[in-house]
C-alpha cells in the first residue's frame, strides 16, 4: 500500500474555467463546476480570490471521470492520516473518496478539487439530506458551454457552517436569484440548516444580524 503523503507538500496552482473545461470537456458523464468558481461563473466575475477550483461529479460517476482523465493527472483523496493523501486507486473500496485531489504529475501540483456527490438518473440530491433535492436541469445549468452547479445549491452548501468569506460569497449572489430560486434556497435552509446563521434573516428579515437567543445577556 502506498504511504500517505502530506497535501500541503504539493502546491496548488487552481486551474481556470477554460482549462477544466479542456480537462474535461471529454469525460462521458455528468460534472460540473461548484462551490466559489460556480459562484464567480454565475456573476460573471471573481469574488473574491480562492485557493483552489472544484468541481463536482455523482459518486456512481467517479470511477468514470477518473479514467478518462490523461495520464499526467492522477487522482489522490484523504488517508485516515490528518491531513494526508493517497493514490484513489488504493483507498479502501468502502472508504468515502471525498474530495478527490487531481494533481498534474508533470508540474507538480494541484490542480482541481472534486466533490463527489449524490444523485438519481432525474435529480441531483442533498449528500448532506436526502430529502432536499433539484432536477437535474435546474441543479447544473449550462453556463456558455460550462456545466456550473445552480448558485443556490452552492449556497446550501456553504449554510451548514458558513466561514468569515462564505459570508462574502453569499451577499455578492443572494440578490442576483431569481423569485424561483431564491424560494428554494430559503425553504432549502429552513428546512435542512434551520440552525444556521443564515437562517435568521430569512425567519426575521428586519431583525438585527445576531438573533435574540444569540446575544449575550447584560444585567
Amino acid at each position: 500500500m502506498t504511504a500517505p503523503v502530506l497535501a500541503s507538500s504539493t502546491p496548488w496552482m487552481p486551474a481556470d474555467v477554460d482549462s477544466i473545461a479542456g480537462l474535461l470537456g471529454g469525460v462521458p458523464v455528468r460534472w460540473w463546476l461548484s462551490g466559489g468558481a460556480a459562484l464567480d461563473r454565475w456573476l460573471g466575475r471573481e469574488i473574491r480570490t480562492r485557493p483552489n477550483t472544484d468541481v463536482s461529479v455523482a459518486a456512481v460517476d467517479l470511477s468514470a471521470l477518473v479514467d478518462a482523465l490523461p495520464a499526467r493527472v492522477t487522482a489522490w483523496t484523504l488517508s485516515d492520516v490528518e491531513g494526508c493523501v493517497v493514490p484513489l486507486d488504493t483507498a479502501p473500496a468502502d472508504a468515502d473518496p471525498h474530495p478527490v485531489l487531481l494533481q498534474d504529475e508533470e508540474r507538480g501540483v494541484w490542480v482541481l478539487q472534486v466533490n463527489v456527490e449524490d444523485g438519481s438518473p432525474r435529480a441531483w440530491v442533498y449528500k448532506r439530506d436526502p430529502r432536499l433535492s433539484l432536477p437535474w436541469d435546474r441543479a447544473v445549468l449550462d453556463l456558455d458551454g460550462v456545466p456550473t452547479g445552480a448558485p443556490e445549491v452552492q449556497l446550501v452548501w456553504k449554510a451548514l457552517r458558513p466561514r468569515p468569506e462564505d459570508e462574502v460569497d453569499k451577499d455578492a449572489v443572494i440578490a442576483t436569484l431569481d423569485d424561483e430560486a431564491r424560494s428554494w434556497y430559503e425553504g432549502a435552509i429552513l428546512s435542512i440548516h434551520p440552525h444556521s446563521t443564515w437562517s435568521i434573516r430569512i425567519r426575521s428579515p428586519f431583525a438585527p444580524a445576531k438573533a435574540s437567543w444569540n446575544r449575550t445577556m447584560h444585567s
